[in-house]
């Protein structure tokens, strides 16, 4: 098959006959982070550019087993670690919508086929932005399920506690139907009357001291959703009561415990710098992260039942923008929504956030019927 886009890394031949299910015969492209038996899976690396996994993630399979024929492995950024579509291996992702401009990261293969009609559906991962931020590129739907809601053994880790998989796909319709083969629960009846959604302009930070980005984006939406029955009110989200990055920073180099830094030389420089960055961190910061991640995930909204806000806030970058400059400012928005562990649902640039899948589930739906 011809990929224009750079969004497919490994290509698999389909089965004779799919097997019989609600996702029956639909194109699958998986993210190349997540174990599939057989077939190629290189984490988007130099190191495991030719690793083919033994198993099959079960994420990968419930899907499988749904009728969805598994076509290819979608590109990524190096071991997912970044919020743009580059990847010095396997090449950058190209935006079939915008283009010169990013895919987003890290999911972003999966973003970009499913805008350029090369797939029906994709699953991917999202640790701190990237099933919606490449969504939102390529004006696509996914869903950051909320932490712990769909299993992540065969998915190359980056951070557990803040990494989550994911559905992807062209309409709301079709996410809500992957989110509830993933998790065996029926797909929620639409809904936005009668909730209360709040506003957000700003969004929380990580505890880090940096002021986040602000965007009036999401007027633009109050009308609609007014007109479906929600109630829009100006909101904040409360803030986490110290820094999370050390969290990241020492689970990340956990992760990549079996090859940094004895195989430091086969790193890119984008993620080769991150984690001697990460080597810094010290056991008394890690351990402060954990407790304000804690006590952060404790805490629901008593105002608002989700909250409405741009996935992101600044023009977006060209596709060979320097990662470590727009990082922040590109995924202030979305960052937030995995430290807290809640679910988001980017409908383009739409973001729709809440402690749980059903509730941005059933509005997207509503959203999506308008």
């Amino acid at each position: 098959m011809t990929d224009e886009y750079d969004a497919v890394i490994t290509w698999v031949e389909a089965p004779a006959e799919p097997k019989l299910g609600p996702l029956q015969g639909r194109r699958l492209l998986v993210k190349d982070l997540i174990d599939t038996a057989g077939v190629r899976t290189t984490y988007g690396s130099r190191i495991y550019r030719d690793h083919v996994p033994d198993r099959t993630a079960s994420c990968v399979q419930r899907l499988v087993d749904a009728g969805a024929v598994l076509t290819g492995k979608a590109n990524l950024p190096e071991f997912a670690w970044a919020v743009l579509g580059q990847n010095p291996v396997f090449g950058t992702v190209r935006n079939p919508i915008a283009p010169g401009k990013t895919t987003g990261g890290s999911s972003a293969g999966n973003a970009a086929a499913l805008a350029g009609g090369l797939c029906d559906l994709g699953l991917g991962t999202d640790t701190g932005c990237s099933i919606r931020l490449p969504s939102a590129c390529c004006g696509t739907v996914g869903l950051k399920t909320r932490w712990g809601a769909v299993a992540t053994d065969g998915v190359f880790p980056l951070c557990p506690t803040l990494d989550t998989v994911g559905p992807m796909g062209t309409s709301v319709a079709d996410v809500a139907l992957m989110w509830s083969v993933l998790t065996g629960k029926p797909a929620p009846e639409p809904r936005l009357r009668g909730l209360r959604v709040g506003l957000l302009r700003q969004p929380p930070g990580v505890g880090d001291g940096r002021e986040t980005e602000t965007s009036d984006e999401a007027e633009a939406w109050v009308d609609d959703l007014q007109r479906l029955g929600a109630t829009v009110v100006e909101t904040r989200v409360r803030e986490p009561s110290g820094n999370t990055w050390p969290l990241f920073n020492r689970e990340a180099l956990a992760s990549h415990r079996a090859t940094f830094p004895s195989r430091a030389d086969e790193y890119s420089d984008l993620c080769r710098t991150k984690l001697e960055l990460a080597l810094r961190t010290t056991d008394e910061e890690a351990a402060e992260a954990y407790v304000a991640i804690d006590m952060w995930r404790r805490w629901e909204p008593d105002d608002v039942d989700l909250y409405v806000s741009p996935c992101y806030g600044i023009e977006l970058p060209d596709e060979d923008a320097d990662e470590l400059e727009v990082r922040l400012p590109l995924s202030s928005f979305l960052r937030w929504v995995n430290l807290i562990g809640w679910a988001g649902l980017a409908i383009g640039n739409m973001q729709l956030v809440a402690p749980y899948d059903e509730t941005v589930l059933a509005a997207g739906l509503a959203w999506e019927r308008r």
